[in-house]
């Protein structure tokens, strides 16, 4: 087999999920979180373990971690979009933060009880959604969602329990030799990592230790028959994904440049507006 995807959801959870890979975990998301949220330690919520496979039912492949304040994140890789993401990732949270009241019988003594601490006891939430897909209209890779006000942009103590993470990685498009901070790095590893052996992973990436172990794993990655049967239907719909992008660009150049022909646009400059090659432009 191939060196394995790591945009794959179950190669991603085995990759990022694992005990004995914390430390790629923590990397990736201290890449992510600004200076000023770097933290020391994950603990890991619900750790990849190959047993839970057994049955033959695969069970929800994100990463539920704890850092040492308590703070609990949500963290997937995805590669398909859909309508409603924006409302899943939402839920996302929401359920990450209410589930963390699941140990009271009643909720609702404790919001008519003004001297339980169970509300005290809430712990911000973050959602980090690395995105092989483009989700928002713009050419940036990388933005947070949070709570404060509209107006002034103040946020409030109190409020602060909310960071949706949000990472395209299809829209880092620049070369490796501009590849400068950390998540960039992480990005381009995760973006190109089946073009990589331990031989010639680029010296910018090699440097980051964490990545350098990634690259290792992913060369030694084994599937039993379940998992393998899961990656490749994962793989298979990338593809198939890939493919009907690519047919519903060339239809949509196609139809540009019929209509250019018609206003006796010359061939050469056709090519250049629509990326089709000149011989394709005279068959039309």
């Amino acid at each position: 087999m191939a060196k394995v995807n790591p945009k794959i959801d179950l190669v991603f959870k085995k990759l990022f999920g694992s005990e004995e890979n914390k430390d790629i975990l923590l990397s990736l998301v201290n890449a992510i979180l600004p200076q000023h949220q770097q933290i020391a330690f994950l603990s890991l919520k619900n750790p990849y373990n190959l047993a839970a496979y057994t049955d033959g039912k695969l069970t929800i492949l994100d990463i539920k971690a704890q850092d040492e304040f308590g703070i609990q994140y949500d963290i997937e890789m995805q590669i398909r979009g859909s309508d409603f993401y924006g409302k899943r990732t939402l839920y996302y949270w929401a359920k990450m933060f209410g589930s963390q009241l699941d140990y009271m019988t009643d909720t609702d003594d404790i919001a008519n009880n003004d001297n339980d601490t169970g509300f005290l006891d809430l712990k911000k939430c973050i959602v980090i959604s690395l995105m092989d897909f483009s989700f928002f209209d713009d050419t940036e890779y990388q933005r947070c969602f949070t709570l404060k006000n509209r107006e002034t942009n103040q946020i409030h103590k109190d409020l602060d329990y909310l960071d949706l993470y949000f990472i395209e990685m299809k829209k880092l498009k620049k070369d490796l030799g501009f590849a400068q901070t950390i998540l960039e790095r992480w990005i381009k590893f995760l973006n190109n990592a089946s073009k990589y052996t331990n031989d010639n992973l680029p010296q910018e990436l090699a440097e980051i230790k964490e990545i350098k172990k990634a690259n290792k794993k992913l060369e030694i990655m084994h599937f039993d028959k379940i998992e393998r049967e899961h990656y490749e239907g994962q793989q298979k719909y990338r593809l198939d994904e890939v493919s009907r992008l690519q047919d519903a660009v060339h239809k949509k150049s196609t139809l540009i440049a019929k209509n250019l022909k018609d206003l006796n646009i010359s061939p050469l400059d056709i090519s250049k507006a629509t990326g089709l090659s000149t011989a394709e432009i005279e068959k039309l």
